[in-house]
């Protein structure tokens, strides 16, 4: 398994977004993403970085980091791919994406995530996040659920 950096208008990154946005898109009934259009200009340095995890090559999950205000973070397309799940890509990958936060200087990383995803709550509630009131775009749908991280050093 390689975590490397990569831009986030590759092909890779592209192919795994799409898969993200139609597996959620099922998941709540044709109802995918809301917040503010992503743009590969968000995850570059030295406001944000965008991670992909390969195995034997083959991209199989992904995740970023932008800036969300001068201290945080945001969270932003973690994703692995159905048949890669329940080998601690997720977490694993997660950990490497808040190094990185860490390595850009923001001291807390907040997300947004669905009440269906029960997989990724478990995930984050088990890393140290804590839940958060819904910030932007969030705040009024009642399916969001946001959380917060304070970064040690």
């Amino acid at each position: 398994m390689v975590v490397e950096g990569v831009a986030f208008d590759s092909v890779d990154v592209t192919a795994l977004v799409e898969a993200q946005q139609a597996e959620m898109r099922e998941l709540y009934e044709g109802e995918a993403d809301i917040g503010p259009t992503r743009e590969a200009a968000m995850f570059v340095e030295p406001d944000g970085v965008f991670l992909v995890v390969r195995e034997e090559g083959r991209a199989v999950a992904c995740g970023g980091v932008c800036r969300f205000d001068e201290t945080r973070a945001e969270l932003k397309r973690m994703y692995v791919v159905p048949e890669a799940r329940g080998r601690g890509l997720g977490r694993r990958l997660l950990v490497e994406l808040e190094a990185e936060a860490r390595r850009l200087g923001y001291a807390g990383i907040v997300l947004e995530t669905g009440d269906r995803q029960t997989e990724a709550l478990g995930l984050y509630a088990s890393a140290g996040y804590e839940r958060i009131p819904c910030y932007g775009v969030y705040a009024t749908r009642a399916l969001s659920m946001c959380f917060e991280k304070t970064l040690g050093a």
